[in-house]
């Protein structure tokens, strides 16, 4: 298994919860828009602690960044990267991910499921080949949201959010069902790309059948 020992650069919250961690990239360390690895905290205890993060940062950069949501309650990884500073390691392991761009479509997040999406979005706004494609992302509240003034920028109307903790006059509130679904549905010759808990993950898959999507126009994580 491959692994690689990382320097942080730089880390800082990007919302309540939300961390930006940038480190250094290693030689011949390369991945697609979409794709993760396993980090471990590079700290006694927590060697072997490995979690699954995306790359945020686009493939040909020549750092490394990471958007980390936390959960101080668990005290597990996440927690632990709270404490983390300029110059504290890192360890890396293979890349992996089935998340890959397809063709335009809609995007639907659910909380920091939206990670693998960052870098996908990124790298299509970096040659200019945004298009028409949608993104719904789904949070508690507006402060959940994570980019909220990129994705903004990037996508205009087509950057559709949905809170269900909060209402908000600017956003939709409630779940994503089948009805918000075929409120901004695209089309059959469209991809749909799917990322956030796995019960919302097999809701959304069963929504979009009943809207006639055929399974393999939808590309998801496999878990």
């Amino acid at each position: 298994m491959e692994q690689h020992l990382v320097k942080i650069k730089s880390v800082k919250h990007i919302t309540h919860d939300v961390l930006q961690i940038v480190t250094e990239r290693p030689q011949k360390y390369n991945f697609s828009p979409g794709q993760a690895t396993e980090i471990a905290i590079n700290k006694d205890g927590w060697y072997g602690e490995k979690r699954p993060f995306s790359f945020t940062s686009l493939p040909d950069s020549d750092f490394l960044e990471f958007i980390i949501k936390t959960y101080p309650s668990h005290k597990g990884v996440t927690n632990e990267m709270l404490q983390l500073d300029k110059n504290d390691e890192l360890i890396l392991h293979d890349v992996f991910g089935a998340i890959e761009y397809k063709g335009e479509g809609v995007f639907i997040a659910g909380g920091a499921g939206i990670t693998p999406f960052i870098c996908i979005f990124r790298y299509l706004q970096s040659k200019n080949e945004t298009g028409e494609n949608k993104l719904i992302f789904a949070n508690k509240t507006k402060n959940d949201i994570i980019l909220a003034l990129e994705f903004e920028a990037l996508l205009g109307e087509n950057f559709i959010n949905i809170l269900s903790d909060e209402k908000a006059d600017e956003y939709a509130h409630g779940q994503i069902d089948e009805g918000f679904l075929e409120a901004n549905f695209t089309g059959f010759d469209n991809q749909y790309y799917l990322c956030g808990p796995p019960p919302m993950m097999v809701a959304i898959e069963k929504q979009l059948a009943n809207l006639g999507v055929d399974k393999k126009a939808i590309t998801k994580e496999e878990v």
